[in-house]
């Protein structure tokens, strides 16, 4: 059980620690159950199969309050998005049955596909709370089928653009917005069930508040939520304060902008720690550039948040508290501060880049709990075209690559990291959905780095289209750059995709790509792994043995980089 003071800090009443406690697993349980129904609910794949959607709720004023376990990326993104609409929507103008939608990531969103929705929850006529919910859906428009083109220069060309609206005004549909959403979108009934899903969701969320609100009452629960929020606050400041205070930096470089193919694009940290506080400066990051990489506040807010979490220990409630002692400084018109109508669809690869950037900045000061860089990639991939009958469909893949290794142990194969935390789509969802056929889906051998403990290993995944012509969509990363290793450790190996046309012709992806597929044509993506760390000929014999005979580690690279004398 954790450690409350026994009076709150906004009230002379005191308060029961143990009431305290369960209050807060009851707000967290909220939060999941929320998810959960959000998941079962949704009707597209990238949400059912690759559980790409994330639900909270917040104070009246706009503080997360209680997340679920989802996805970190969408879970502090959230939180611009709920105080624009408080801006255009202020709680004491909220009726019962008002539903709000926005996606525009100039006014607080973070790419077109995440579409927030937020909802008043009341009690005893009273606004006491708000439910939001955050999906990816699988198509909103724009020049490419799943609306991630990576070639866009502006983001009229990234799908429909949703300002603070309400879906429904007192339970009433507001039909007009409702026929131009349908109008926009290549799959407008998939689009409207993820959006009624995430709905229902929030209608669990108001349920159980409420009736969390009739065991305690109002303001009582007022209480309770102020003193979590600083609890939070307390904790997380004093374990900044336990990392030594002064200034750390680090860069990485994103492959392109899916403009400009052979550009490199930096992006800097400096985090400053100081008297429980942390702020990060990305001056030297790169101006904004053509193409989709571009991010908004709400991202680098993502960024920052989850990178403070990772290092200040998940036993302590995430909620608004958390994020108090965390502040940015994001040049204008530069990728992290971008200049309507820049492109940002893409987003994604900026966001978990900054975030390894703010976590390897710790790499020296904190080598116990800072691992080697992450592979740092969610491969999205579209696909999109018209069946025998001609009709529309659309799907998004999810790949991703390997972590790096820590102190203690090797990386984990073919997972999410850094900020994200969806799932592989699953083989049969994919070919169910869409006329594709994977002919091939194994861990990368030796793409881990090599260290004392490995590196965690990319995957290889192979498509035949079957289908007359494709949309075809490709949103990679590290193909140009590998994951760093730490203390002698070495880096993961970098990505490679490729196209071979049905008449033979072999053409490399370079990182980006939109294309046409048509019958018979093959791709072939393989992911990059995460860093190794520590020496690789210190690593213990029987874990290269095993390595070996699991085909993670081919024989001659267990000879050449660990010195294996195995056969």
């Amino acid at each position: 059980m954790k450690t409350y003071d026994t009076q709150s800090s906004a009230s002379c009443v005191a308060i029961d620690p143990i009431t305290l406690e369960v209050v807060r697993y009851k707000l967290e349980g909220i939060a999941n159950e929320m998810q959960s129904t959000l998941l079962r609910s949704s009707f597209s794949p990238v949400v059912k199969e690759a559980l790409d959607a994330s639900a909270a709720v917040f104070t009246p004023e706009g503080e997360t309050l209680a997340q679920a376990l989802a996805i970190p990326n969408h879970l502090a993104t959230l939180i611009p998005v709920v105080c624009a609409f408080l801006e255009e929507f202020p709680t004491d103008s909220m009726k019962m049955g008002d539903v709000y939608i926005m996606n525009e990531p100039y006014l607080g969103g973070t790419h077109l596909p995440d579409i927030g929705i937020v909802t008043p929850i009341f009690h005893k006529g009273e606004v006491m709370a708000l439910a939001a919910t955050m999906t990816h859906h699988q198509d909103v428009g724009g020049m490419t089928p799943g609306s991630i083109p990576t070639n866009a220069t502006e983001i009229y060309q990234e799908g429909i653009r949703i300002p603070p609206l309400k879906l429904y005004d007192a339970g009433e549909l507001n039909v007009t917005l409702a026929k131009m959403l349908r109008l926009n979108v290549r799959l407008p009934d998939t689009l409207f069930g993820d959006l009624n899903a995430q709905i229902a969701a929030c209608n669990i969320g108001s349920r159980r508040m409420s009736e969390l609100a009739n065991v305690y009452g109002r303001e009582q629960l007022y209480v309770f939520f102020e003193e979590l929020l600083f609890h939070s606050e307390r904790a997380t400041r004093a374990r900044l304060r336990e990392i030594p205070e002064g200034i750390y930096r680090y860069a990485d470089c994103l492959d392109n902008d899916g403009v400009e193919l052979d550009r490199r694009v930096r992006v800097e940290v400096t985090v400053t720690i100081s008297n429980g506080s942390m702020h990060v400066d990305f001056t030297g990051t790169d101006a904004q550039v053509k193409g989709p990489l571009n991010v908004v506040e709400s991202g680098c807010m993502a960024a920052a948040y989850f990178a403070l979490r990772a290092i200040t220990g998940s036993d302590l409630p995430t909620n608004a508290g958390c994020f108090r002692p965390v502040s940015l400084f994001r040049p204008e018109g530069s990728l992290v501060r971008p200049i309507a109508p820049a492109p940002v669809g893409t987003r994604t690869a900026t966001i978990k880049r900054i975030t390894g950037c703010i976590l390897s900045a710790f790499k020296d000061v904190l080598p116990e709990r800072v691992p080697a860089d992450s592979s740092g990639v969610l491969f999205g991939l579209a696909f999109g075209g018209r069946d025998a009958a001609h009709r529309p469909y659309v799907l998004a893949e999810i790949l991703t690559g390997g972590s790096g290794a820590s102190a203690g142990s090797d990386g984990v194969d073919v997972i999410e990291t850094d900020a994200t935390n969806c799932m592989n789509l699953p083989v049969e969802a994919l070919e169910m959905e869409i006329p594709v056929r994977v002919r091939r889906l194994e861990l990368r051998a030796d793409s881990g780095g090599a260290g004392t403990f490995r590196g965690g290993l990319g995957i290889v995944k192979e498509y035949e289209f079957l289908g007359t012509e494709v949309t075809f969509t490709h949103r990679g990363e590290r193909h140009f750059g590998e994951a760093s290793g730490s203390c002698e450790g070495h880096g993961g190996a970098s990505a490679f995709s490729q196209i071979t046309r049905a008449d033979g012709r072999v053409e490399t992806i370079q990182s980006k790509l939109v294309t046409t597929l048509r019958t018979g044509d093959r791709v072939v993506v393989e992911t990059p792994g995460g860093g190794g760390y520590g020496d690789p000929g210190k690593r213990d014999r029987n874990l290269i043995e095993e390595d070996v005979a699991n085909g993670k580690v081919s024989v001659d690279a267990a000879r050449t980089l660990y010195g294996w004398q195995g056969d």
